[in-house]
């Protein structure tokens, strides 16, 4: 029979590991880790806009002097002012671009805060909030109206059951029209909002640099924007308004053609004669402003010049320039 002591010494082994295993399993359970990880996900930055990313873009390639931060509400924004390169300036010129466009950019908006200053007048091109587009409208889920039992005791049976569908499915559309419709507005009301407050941020700036008049100047849509500024808010401090190759949004409401004639405020429509809708929607403004004798509004018309930007740019500041200071048209 073997001595007692060896059977005992494997049993007090077990006695003295099996405790420490417990321990480290009831500390670390499977799937600890992993249970962890799920509770907290990585939180990401949210992505920025693509104006701001582009405003990040300017403040490498533009000089640090003429880059301005102003804040509209919570947001703060990218300008770009340039002085007057006069002792005595006429203004300055607030520049609002267009959808896609920067506060720098090639087309009307760059040549103009240029050389604005050389014709007496600091420029202070303004970056626009992105915009909500229509992608982000809600979708509307079309339901199959429900069956309407069919009478099989009358001969017209047939005939008589799809009308009540029909109807139906009217109603339905009419529902997703509206809602489309509300969507839209909430959309437009929202981005007018953001734009304002960019806007009262750029006069307030101006207004700091004891400017002693005032100009908006729009590009394509900023144009419009503009204009739904000057109408709803009727700022007293603002005494001329500039339109550049004018455009209306995707549904924006009014129209230019509603909006100009009913601004209080000297107004210059420069608009490219070349393309018909162009033309045509050029002359509805004009139309629109001479059923109200008191619209003090201005058409200049301008021809593009394919292949030369520059001449094109030139043209487009020197008739600017004219219509602004008058008296100077001979320098």
């Amino acid at each position: 029979m073997p001595p007692v002591y060896r059977l005992a010494l494997p049993a007090l082994c077990l006695s003295l590991i099996l405790p420490c295993v417990f321990s480290v399993e009831a500390a670390n359970p499977p799937g600890a880790t992993e249970k962890t990880a799920v509770e907290k996900p990585v939180e990401r930055q949210p992505l920025l806009e693509r104006s701001q990313e582009e405003a990040t873009a300017l403040e490498r390639q533009i000089p640090q002097q003429e880059q301005q931060q102003l804040q509209a509400g919570s947001d703060s924004f990218l300008a770009l002012w340039k002085p007057a390169n006069a002792s005595d300036p006429s203004g300055a010129v607030i520049i609002i671009p267009g959808a896609g466009e920067t506060a720098d950019w090639p087309q009307a908006i760059s040549p103009l805060r240029r050389k604005l200053p050389d014709a007496n007048w600091g420029s202070l091109s303004i970056t626009l909030p992105d915009l909500q587009s229509d992608a982000s409208q809600p979708r509307i889920v079309e339901v199959a109206p429900a069956p309407v039992p069919v009478d099989t005791s009358s001969k017209n049976a047939s005939t008589a059951a799809p009308k009540p569908i029909e109807q139906a499915a009217g109603g339905e559309a009419d529902v997703a029209e509206r809602t489309v419709a509300e969507s839209s507005e909430e959309q437009i009301k929202a981005n007018a909002e953001r734009i304002f407050a960019r806007i009262d941020a750029a006069i307030a700036f101006a207004q700091q640099q004891n400017a002693r008049s005032i100009v908006l100047l729009g590009h394509g849509t900023g144009a419009y924007w503009a204009a739904r500024y000057l109408s709803e808010k009727q700022p007293s401090h603002i005494e001329k308004f500039v339109m550049v190759a004018a455009q209306t949004p995707l549904n924006g409401k009014p129209e230019l053609a509603q909006l100009t004639p009913t601004l209080k405020v000297a107004t210059a429509d420069f608009f490219y004669i070349d393309k018909v809708l162009v033309r045509n929607a050029a002359l509805e403004r004009q139309q629109a402003s001479k059923r109200l004798k008191s619209a003090t509004f201005t058409q200049v018309s301008l021809k593009a010049l394919p292949g030369n930007s520059a001449a094109e740019q030139e043209q487009l500041f020197r008739r600017v320039r004219g219509w602004l200071s008058p008296q100077n048209t001979g320098s």
